[in-house]
């Protein structure tokens, strides 16, 4: 997107009705909030959008929540939502910015590569005074295709080989009472803590309270005060790989656009009997 990885309500509005471009709502909340996105969707919208369901569209065999569908099965998924990698998508979704991300991830991952979030979501959609549609998802249905992208993905093989590693740093989102093993996990059978050698910045240090992405001067403040250096390699991490993409949005506001997510996240890592877990800061 000639824009990066953030558009604004202005931008977007008034490019609506081109041709090439697509909305994507990704609207998802954690489970324990019992608010499903597409009931969301169906009372409110950016016109034209289609609803992207975050745990459908997903390797549906694994017991892990929401990981990453196989590249077929994505493009019969992107087929029927009506998204190609020709055109250009704008994700956006009800909270700000928080489940948008993932997707924006997602589909970079299958080689989509003119993906971007709407700045705000559908927050300031509305604050703007801008239209919204209500009523089901109604997409056309288009050929498609996937290109996985694998340096854009990290498994759990992965991080055993980067926790040796000194030039790589593992960044974790997660709020710091998890990440010290004070709170327990949301998914039950999880063991508290994190990975030796991790740094610590909860995805919310990166957004406001409207839900916008933080300025790129305060983005850089929260990744130095959280001991993350810019220039060296960066993984993201989270419960279950939906809020380490809003650090992974914030990294490539700031150019740093490249960086890998661990797909399986704490909800495999602290799942395993022999992943290594410390507590503490």
């Amino acid at each position: 997107m000639e824009t990066g990885p953030l558009v604004s309500v202005d931008w977007l509005a008034g490019r609506l009705d081109e041709p090439d471009l697509q909305v994507v709502d990704a609207t998802w909340y954690m489970p324990a909030e019992n608010r499903p996105g597409l009931a969301e969707f169906e009372q409110a919208h950016i016109p034209g959008a289609v609803f992207f369901d975050i745990d459908q569209i997903a390797d549906r065999s694994s017991d892990l929540p929401h990981m990453l569908p196989r590249p077929e099965a994505f493009a019969e998924a992107a087929s029927r939502l009506g998204l190609t990698p020709a055109q250009r998508i704008v994700v956006y979704d009800g909270q700000g910015i928080f489940s948008a991300p993932r997707v924006w991830w997602t589909l970079r991952v299958m080689g989509f590569e003119h993906v971007a979030v709407l700045n705000g979501g559908l927050r300031a959609w509305r604050a703007a005074g801008r239209p919204v549609a209500v009523g089901a998802p109604s997409p056309q249905p288009v050929e498609s295709s996937a290109r996985f992208q694998p340096h854009l993905v990290r498994v759990l093989a992965d991080i055993r080989a980067a926790l040796g590693d000194p030039a790589l740093q593992i960044l974790d989102a997660r709020p710091a009472a998890r990440f010290r093993g004070e709170a327990p996990e949301p998914r039950p059978g999880l063991r508290g803590g994190h990975m030796p050698g991790a740094c610590n910045l909860p995805w919310n240090a990166v957004v406001d309270a409207d839900g916008a992405l933080r300025s790129p001067e305060e983005l850089r403040a929260a990744f130095a005060v959280a001991g993350v250096d810019l220039e060296r390699p960066i993984i993201t991490t989270c419960g279950s790989g939906v809020s380490a993409a809003v650090l992974a949005l914030a990294l490539a506001r700031l150019g740093v656009d490249q960086v890998p997510i661990y797909d399986g996240s704490w909800s495999e890592w602290g799942s395993l009997p022999d992943t290594p877990v410390v507590t503490g800061p």
